[in-house]
């Protein structure tokens, strides 16, 4: 059992009882709200007999009154009369709200109204007019039709008081058997509960009995799965072919593996309980100064650690060799620290290795520089030679010096190229403004006499001006090689599109805003580039030109493109009706450029 069973056995050990307590309470509120609604019907019964003995009251009154007049003829008897009348209508209104529930009482209070009115109204009144006026009012028939028209009155009284006290009766007894529902109810719930709370809580005694047994055969498990991990930590710290040196939280020694004694030249015997400092000495490898020890860097940015470039570790014979390592604090479970762990080794032939790749590296590096270099520079000067081509066959004293002017820019351009390679020549970080259209014209101006040669016709959709600040002349080198690609793939006799247009600001198709600029598109209908092939088109020294290209023109075009903060993205088909490649070039028309260092 985990600590989240044992958790969730506390829990329902808690909420048990309670829901029980809840029921039970939840059961008691029933049966009271029951017993207090049977009370309630009681005590309306008991106002409803109250109410009509009242009014029995005061027609009594008025009968008594009208009789002690009608005998004596003095006024004076007459006072309980007028009082209980002008009563006796708000009382009959109050005894008929109180049957307003029971369709029977209400029926009978109101016969009861009717006949008190007709006496009232057919008899009392008479009687009184008559003495006033000197009359004789000892007529026995008179006196019998009054006399029934009162009992016909109290039956009513009667009937309704009896009708009320058995409705009280039944009320009664539904009020005792619910209280004895309610007892009986109470009873059987505490028992259940009781039962239930006994039966649950053996149950999840058991429970954790059984738990607990389990955790004490885990835990002998563990002592011993302990036991055997740390002989093979020790075995492991052993073998590895690292030196390791674990310290305590001051910086003493405590454990050493073989390695690191082999790399000191201190034994573990020798170098238990010393400072790291003693035994694990190093200094700045040129220089010779101390450095700091990988523990007290740990101490001081209480976090992982690594030398410094450059270290060598002073054995305990004064030798030197070359040491990469690494520190790290030992933490218990509240983070604090409990000690520091150091890892290190010797890197001396390492060293030397690297120096040796380096060396070769920089070999390497130069011969890419020469052939990007030859590269870059054949595409200007193949221009110049397409201008004294020009030249050769006749032109204009105009269109000469527009020549002589273009070639002077490509041969500026083929120094600024080689410049630029070999770091002896730094371009304006300040880009210009630059109008795509006139570079691209200039171009294919001079390829005119290449694309003779090759058989393709160019179509070309250059609106005027597009302009975006830029870096001319490398621009003029990314789109002299995408043409030129673009050119040896269409031909024999193919065809070329080249095309520029302005770009508002908007969302790209892979969902990122794009900033207002231009877009120059350059589609050939060649055989079209594999899938296999694809991946690996700007890939520095990867060509399908066999000997004739070097691979460096797309690579070279795409970190350009990528300075300027633009795109370049390609799109091939080699379908048998549909063929041909798609190159398309985005440039922020006011781009961040991301100028790198020559």
């Amino acid at each position: 059992m985990n600590l989240t069973q044992f958790n969730q056995i506390l829990r329902q050990a808690f909420l048990l009882p309670v829901i029980a307590l809840l029921i039970t309470a939840g059961a008691l509120y029933w049966q009271i709200r029951n017993a207090n609604e049977t009370v309630h019907l009681i005590q309306e019964t008991d106002s409803r007999i109250a109410q009509a003995a009242q009014v029995g009251n005061l027609i009594a009154d008025q009968e008594s009154g009208l009789r002690g007049y009608e005998t004596t003829g003095d006024e004076r008897f007459l006072g309980p009369f007028a009082a209980a009348e002008n009563r006796l209508q708000s009382e009959f209104d109050n005894l008929a709200a109180l049957s307003s529930g029971d369709v029977v009482q209400k029926r009978t209070v109101e016969e009861l109204r009717n006949e008190y009115q007709t006496w009232h109204d057919a008899f009392a009144l008479p009687i009184i007019a008559t003495v006033r006026a000197g009359g004789q009012t000892n007529d026995v028939n008179l006196n019998l039709y009054g006399n029934s028209l009162m009992e016909q009155v109290r039956q009513d009284l009667d009937a309704i008081t009896q009708h009320a006290e058995a409705r009280r009766a039944v009320r009664i007894v539904h009020w005792r058997r619910q209280l004895r529902n309610m007892l009986e109810a109470l009873l059987a719930i505490a028992l259940g509960m009781g039962v239930l709370l006994g039966l649950f809580m053996r149950n999840r005694l058991h429970a954790v009995s059984a738990a607990y047994r389990t955790s004490l055969e885990v835990l002998g498990r563990r002592a011993e799965e302990i036991f055997q991990s740390e002989q093979k930590l020790r075995t492991t710290l052993a073998s590895i072919g690292d030196g390791v040196i674990t310290c305590d939280p001051g910086g003493c020694i405590q454990m050493m593996n073989p390695i690191a004694c082999e790399l000191t030249g201190w034994s573990q015997a020798e170098a238990v309980g010393l400072p790291l400092e003693e035994v694990f000495h190093i200094v700045n490898e040129r220089t010779g100064e101390p450095v700091e020890t990988p523990v007290a860097k740990v101490k001081r940015l209480n976090a992982v650690v690594g030398l410094a470039n450059h270290t060598a570790l002073v054995r305990k014979d004064h030798t030197r060799i070359i040491v990469a390592d690494s520190g790290a604090p030992i933490r218990d479970q509240t983070g604090a620290t409990v000690g520091i762990v150091l890892v290190f080794r010797d890197i001396t032939i390492e060293r030397r290795t690297q120096e040796a790749l380096l060396a070769n590296e920089k070999l390497a590096v130069a011969g890419r520089l020469a052939a990007t270099i030859a590269h870059e520079i054949h595409n200007p000067l193949d221009s110049v030679s397409n201008l004294l081509y020009l030249m050769r066959n006749g032109v204009s004293e105009d269109e000469s010096k527009q020549f002589i002017d273009m070639a002077e820019r490509e041969l500026a351009r083929v120094t600024q190229i080689s410049r630029a390679m070999l770091g002896l020549y730094r371009e304006s970080r300040a880009p210009v403004q630059v109008d795509l259209k006139e570079i691209l014209e200039d171009i294919l101006l001079l390829m005119e006499h290449r694309f003779l040669e090759l058989g393709i016709t160019v179509h070309t959709d250059l609106p005027s001006p597009v302009p975006v600040d830029a870096f001319p002349a490398e621009l003029r080198q990314v789109f002299t090689n995408l043409i030129t690609n673009a050119a040896e793939a269409a031909s024999p006799g193919g065809e070329v599109r080249v095309s520029a247009s302005t770009l508002a600001a908007g969302i790209s198709s892979a969902g990122q805003k794009m900033p207002p600029g231009a877009l120059v598109i350059i589609a050939d209908n060649g055989a079209g580039i594999s899938e296999e092939v694809r991946p690996h088109l700007f890939q520095p020294f990867f060509t399908t030109k066999g000997e004739h290209g070097t691979g460096l023109g797309l690579w070279v075009s795409r970190g350009i493109i990528h300075k300027h903060g633009g795109t370049i993205d390609l799109a091939s088909d080699t379908g048998e009706s549909a063929h041909g490649t798609v190159v398309s070039v985005f440039l922020a028309e006011k781009p961040v450029v991301n100028a790198v260092p020559n």
